[in-house]
């Protein structure tokens, strides 16, 4: 007697590995082509723009009259990219090194909570670039004023996401912790520094994106060398060429630091779900 056995369904194949290899190279060469083609669009589209809608040259320059006028005057472009990179750096280094153990004490103190924490609210919510003023006239136009806006800029989106990223470690998974016999600085090095990261990263994404905001306001404010000081000159003299190419460079800029902190967190935090998720695709 033959047993009668419900059918079961029936399992797709999975696909090999080659043609998954394959499906991911193809969308990765999709995605290395789709921000350089929109670039190359843009310009192209400005290129032909110009003539076509008679705008002035003093308005709106052509990208090739750009391009030649930056060539003409590339070493004091190049000379004040220095010193606006220096600036940028250094205050965002320093802005670094003190907001994230400065986040970690007003995580785990009461009282500094109850002062520190609204003073550093209060001062991200006041424009930057009233400091300024300050600064110069009390320090004169030499590079220390544009480190302290930079650092300004910095400190406190990444003191305010540090306390955040080290507050926000649930209380059962730390009492967890504590069942397994582990005391406060294990706990600390193993789960809630590793858990803080992420946002931590936030922070440093989001101050790298302005410090060289807060450079440039510094020179535009005062200062004989720069990047602003050379949009200044530049914008005052009917240059606009000049100009736009100081704000190519400041983006180029801005973007190398974005690169880095970008490149910094995903050698630091590999393990996280944004990470996994970038290098799926």
């Amino acid at each position: 007697m033959v047993e009668s056995r419900a059918a079961e369904p029936a399992v797709p194949p999975e696909p090999p590995e080659s043609a998954a290899a394959g499906t991911g190279g193809a969308s990765a060469w999709r995605g290395s082509w789709v921000m350089p083609g929109f670039f190359l669009f843009l310009f192209l589209f400005w290129e032909a723009a110009i003539p076509l809608f008679g705008v002035p040259r003093y308005i709106l320059p052509a990208p090739s009259e750009i391009l030649s006028s930056a060539r003409a005057d590339l070493p004091l472009l190049l000379a004040y990219t220095w010193v606006t990179a220096v600036e940028t750096v250094i205050g965002f280094s320093v802005a670094v090194v003190l907001a994230v153990p400065i986040g970690l004490a007003i995580a785990f103190s009461w009282w500094l909570r109850q002062t520190l924490y609204p003073f550093c609210v209060s001062i991200e919510m006041t424009p930057k670039i009233a400091f300024a003023p300050l600064f110069i006239s009390w320090l004169g136009f030499g590079l220390l004023p544009k480190i302290i806006i930079v650092f300004l800029v910095c400190f406190f989106p990444i003191v305010l996401n540090a306390i955040l990223a080290f507050s926000s470690l649930s209380e059962e998974l730390t009492r967890f912790c504590r069942s397994t016999g582990a005391g406060p600085w294990r706990v600390f090095v193993k789960v809630r520094l590793p858990a803080a990261l992420p946002q931590i990263f936030v922070g440093f994404k989001y101050a790298a994106i302005n410090a060289t905001v807060g450079a440039t306001i510094a020179e535009f404010i005062g200062s004989d060398q720069g990047l602003g000081f050379y949009i200044q000159i530049s914008t005052g003299n009917m240059r606009a060429d000049l100009a736009f190419a100081a704000i190519f460079l400041l983006t180029a800029l801005g973007l190398a630091m974005f690169g880095t902190v970008t490149l910094v967190e995903r050698l630091v935090i590999p393990w996280d779900l944004s990470q996994r998720r970038r290098t799926r695709r």
